[in-house]
């Protein structure tokens, strides 16, 4: 296998330079004697090269003023991930982030990367310079990238650039850029197979990749496959997750019936509902007993810690030099299935809905009609099997670009592109509640007009007994969503050498960009339809309008490079950068941004930078036009037991919380408009000659954002209504205080400001025992605020600074620490991540949440034939993620922490 320059096939260079070897990412790396070569040959050339590194179109000499982290492929290979948000997820500067944690209504299998904690869709992603289609598969689309779409075996560089780049890149860059580069110019064979499990035997990971180039004349062909399977993590397997902190659910397995013609059968007060204990026959009415509080069911057992996921993919790529340009053709195929598992179908038996039992001994054990508004089943159907949301993604890209020189100092490229998601979400085991009621009548139409679908096939129901295997059949109801993001783009950018100034070149680049986003949601039509029996929805699913929206855009955009001093007393090099960009939106009209940037290098040991950009970023199809539909979200209710709190007048003093998954009504919102942002960012790179190998670099950010597009979180809306009286008629209740929807929709009034530093320093040095390369990163949070106007005109500041909330932790600091050994055909690392303390606001008093390490090792022998092992173990110490009593039901927060546990791995790579 070789990566190679061919002199007839004319290439960027993207090599990296002093700065971003100085702050290549935090993650350890295994190399091949011929990459520390090829490394090696790389630095000495430096001097006499441009590049180009993410944050600037412009090649240049010099580093650029931004701060950029740099992974390298063995970099991406060495911590035993599987995909890219694995690795990714894992930077300093990375916030709480989607990944397979959790069971409903959190990732749907999707990987996603929240840079500076300002959410994922204010992270910009590019492949080759190029924009990535954003992702679906989840009950509509997404206005972000998935990373599961994009497979690590065609990638061999990613660079992370932390400042905004609006005026560079366009809108989305507020947080920074993710720039993924794809291997260039391959030739060779590389074979790669992996398997790894947890200390536990779960969470089995099977990887297979090949890579393949070759030369056709002058020209390259590349092709990569991936195969990548992740078995499941069960709540019951880990203690932490085994039982919900916040209580078990109130009732029992066989179910708790209330009914108030149950009162003359039993001498006891049948008000709080009869049960049965296990086993016994429901059939005989003397099994049943009053329920009491210690009657309790664990619907949280059996759920997914951790989701499985399957992810094939294919890519393939096409260099073709000709006299005067280059051609590139690109092509990707990726299939992503995921699933989660959660409780049986929850309560559905309503009186009030249409639902009755008649006298009839086939479906009622007790001799009367069970009906009226009173009449009441809280049952969870454990005879259907768990429910389980499964999600089959497929992605296709194809893109073609050209590239060339116009003279010897002016250099051009253009590229087209068209990328789609399509997903099919399926509702496995859920309850079609036409069917239910019909079967619970058994199967009698009396009363009923028309022709009844559910009269076809019909199956007496008795609920008052495990269910047969055909009752089950008859009132299971799967359900099938389809969604889609589609985009494309096209763009031409040129550069090069304006004017030679006394202290050296004046560059530019600037180019023309048109882009088109669209998504389609289309619910399931049955879960839609109207119900023929019951007066709620037709099925367990909730019914949610469907969603089709679409916007384009036109940009232009100019970027100076302006040497001001060079050579001088204390200034070796003072370089002014700025850039603009115009962009007209089909949805809203037309803005301007811009970027400046000042680089002062003082001598060859210290360089000091700062920026200051105008962000951007429109409202996403999602967040316009997305249908409205209802969910479940988990919710502490404050309100709960009788609390005198603002908020909770006219809830009743008895009222006690039974179900924490609350009702939520979510959608789009067409009147956003757009967020804006500046970044201003200061700092230095510190690389000196009488300690070779060392590099310290410091940068300070400070953005603010005004306009932010967000929702407010249902369990947010009713702390802030509890304990405020403020917002409260978003919430709607019950006349017993019980909870039954939350409206938390997108809105525009917020204004987010995020503020901290970054520290990395590195030390490459030769011993007697061999080469060590030792990194420490540390991420400092010193700001998060977030400031909301309420529909009164006045404003509330949530501090999320060292806080932990709902699935998102904002600790103060963050690091990681990496060193590696290599010695001959020998290769070692050691790493640790370190996410820092919080504390999260229960019941009215702070918790304290501690701070967490995770160390990590790996060890590899090159046998000098082309194969090279490598066994790792991640998580040496079996680290468990912090108890939360915020996150109920599952115990921690499943974007910040993984519940792995001890991981081990072995890998085996040959090259031929």
């Amino acid at each position: 296998m070789k990566t190679h320059n061919n002199a007839s096939l004319k290439t960027p260079d993207f090599k990296i330079s002093t700065l971003a070897l100085a702050i290549v990412a935090t993650m350890g790396a295994v190399s091949t004697s011929a990459a520390i070569a090829q490394e090696e040959e790389a630095q000495e050339q430096e001097r006499f090269e441009t590049i180009a590194v993410t944050g600037s179109r412009i090649a240049r000499a010099e580093e650029s003023g931004s701060p950029v982290q740099v992974l390298t492929a063995d970099e991406l290979n060495i911590r035993g991930a599987l995909s890219l948000g694995e690795i990714l997820q894992e930077l300093p500067s990375v916030g709480a982030s989607l990944n397979s944690n959790g069971t409903a209504g959190t990732s749907h299998g999707t990987a996603s990367l929240n840079l500076r904690n300002l959410g994922e869709n204010r992270s910009l992603v590019l492949v080759n310079g190029q924009r990535w289609v954003n992702g679906a598969g989840t009950r509509g689309f997404r206005d972000f990238v998935d990373l599961n779409t994009i497979p690590s075996i065609m990638i061999n560089r990613v660079e992370v650039l932390q400042d905004g780049a609006t005026a560079i890149y366009g809108a989305d860059a507020i947080a920074g850029v993710v720039n993924m580069y794809t291997h260039r110019d391959f030739v060779g064979t590389q074979v790669k197979a992996y398997y790894g499990e947890s200390s536990r035997g779960d969470r089995e990971s099977v990887n297979f990749d090949l890579l393949h180039g070759t030369d056709i004349g002058d020209s390259n062909l590349m092709i990569a496959l991936s195969y990548a399977d992740q078995k499941p993590i069960f709540s019951q397997d880990r203690s932490l997750t085994a039982v919900p902190l916040n209580g078990l659910s109130f009732g029992t397995r066989e179910g708790v019936i209330r009914a108030p013609q149950l009162q003359d059968l039993y001498d006891f007060d049948t008000t709080p509902g009869i049960t049965r204990d296990p086993g016994a026959d429901g059939m005989n009415p003397d099994n049943w007993r009053q329920i009491t509080a210690a009657d309790r069911y664990n619907r949280w057992d059996n759920n997914y810690v951790m989701g499985p996921s399957t992810r094939t993919a294919l890519f393939a790529q096409y260099l073709v030099p000709y006299e005067q340009f280059n051609m590139r053709v690109e092509a990707l195929y990726n299939r992503r299935e995921s699933d989660q598992q959660f409780s049986p179908a929850p309560p559905a038996i309503f009186g009030n809905q249409g639902f009755f039992i008649p006298n009839n001994p086939t479906v009622n054990p007790f001799g009367v009609e069970l009906s009226g508004n009173s009449f009441r089943i809280d049952n969870y159907f454990d005879d259907l099997g768990p429910r389980v949301n499964a999600q089959t993604v497929d992605t296709v890209r194809v893109g073609l670009g050209f590239d060339g020189y116009i003279n010897a100092d002016w250099d051009w490229d253009a590229f087209v592109s068209y990328a789609r998601n399509r997903a099919e979400f399926v509702s496995n085991h859920q309850i079609n509640l036409d069917n239910l009621a019909l079967g619970l009548r058994a199967c009698d139409t009396t009363g009923l007009s028309g022709t009844i679908e559910a009269a076809q096939g019909c199956v007496p129901v008795n609920i008052f007994n495990d269910l047969t295997p055909e009752m089950a059949d008859y009132i299971r109801f799967t359900g099938r969503d389809t969604n889609e993001s589609r985009q494309t783009n096209a763009n031409f950018n040129v550069t090069g050498l304006l004017t030679d100034l006394p202290a050296g070149e004046l560059r530019m680049a600037a180019g023309v960009e048109y882009r088109k986003e669209e998504g389609i949601d289309t619910p399931d039509d049955f879960i839609n339809s109207p119900a023929e029996i019951v007066t709620g929805n037709r099925t367990s699913s909730a019914p949610r309008t469907g969603t089709r929206g679409e916007y384009d855009l036109y940009e232009g955009y100019a970027e100076f490079s302006i040497p001001l001093l060079a050579d001088r007393q204390g200034i070796d090099m003072l370089e002014l950068t700025a850039a603009g960009r115009y962009s007209n939106y089909s949805t809203f009209g037309s803005t301007f941004n811009t970027k400046f940037g000042l680089n002062w290098r003082v001598n060859d040991d210290i360089m000091f930078r700062g920026t200051f950009a105008e962000g951007f970023r429109a409202p996403s199809v999602l967040e316009l036009f997305e249908g409205q539909r209802s969910t479940f979200s988990p919710v502490a209710d404050p309100c709960s037991g009788g609390a005198n709190l603002p908020g909770c007048t006219g809830v009743p003093s008895d009222y006690v919380q039974g179900e924490t998954q609350v009702p939520t009504t979510v959608g789009g919102n067409q009147d956003l408009q757009p967020e804006t942002s500046e970044n201003i960012s200061v700092g230095f790179v510190y690389t000196p000659e009488a300690l070779r190998g060392f590099s310290l670099t410091f940068d300070y950010y400070d953005i603010q954002i005004e306009d932010t597009i967000s929702t407010f979180g249902a369990q947010n809306l009713v702390n802030l209504c509890a304990n405020t009286g403020r917002n409260c008629g978003v919430i709607t209740r019950a006349s017993n205080g019980e909870i039954t929807n939350i409206n938390d929709g997108p809105v525009n009034l917020n204004s987010t400001s995020v503020r901290g530093f970054d520290v990395v320093s590195r030390y490459n040095f030769d011993t007697d025992i061999g080469n060590w390369d030792v990194m420490l990163s540390v991420s400092k949070l010193e700001e998060f605020k977030e400031t909301s106007t309420l529909a009164d005109g006045s404003t509330v500041e949530d501090d999320r600074t060292g806080r932990a909330i709902l699935r998102a932790a904002y600790p103060e600091w963050r690091s990681n620490l990496n060193v590696q050994w290599r010695r001959n055909s020998w290769y070692a690392n050691y790493s640790w991540r370190h996410i820092g303390s919080t504390n999260e606001l229960f019941q009215g008093e702070d918790r304290s949440i501690g701070s967490v390490f995770y160390h990590n090792a790996a060890v590899a022998y090159d046998f000098s034939n082309g194969l090279t092992a490598r066994f790792g173990v991640n998580n040496i110490t079996d680290k468990q993620p912090p108890a939360s009593r915020v996150n109920i039901n599952i115990n921690f927060d499943i974007n910040t922490y993984n519940p792995v546990g001890r991981f081990s791995y072995v890998q085996l790579v040959y090259n031929f």
